[in-house]
């Protein structure tokens, strides 16, 4: 993984416990096995917003 998506990662663990709370609070049950798929799709996300600001930003200079 490269240095984004560590610091991705290690945003997605700050709001972990919400997100477990939320879950907990609708009956989903969150385990170590069914979370690696969510947080692979959530860096994902990220990663693609990430780009999209930089997109901006770029396109700010330019004009």
């Amino acid at each position: 993984m490269d240095e984004k998506g560590m610091q991705f990662m290690q945003i997605a663990m700050k709001y972990l416990p919400e997100a477990k709370q939320l879950l907990d609070e609708t009956g989903a049950e969150l385990t170590a096995e069914h979370l690696q798929p969510f947080m692979s799709l959530l860096t994902k996300v990220m990663n693609e917003a990430y780009e999209l600001g930089k997109q901006d930003a770029l396109n700010s200079e330019e004009a």
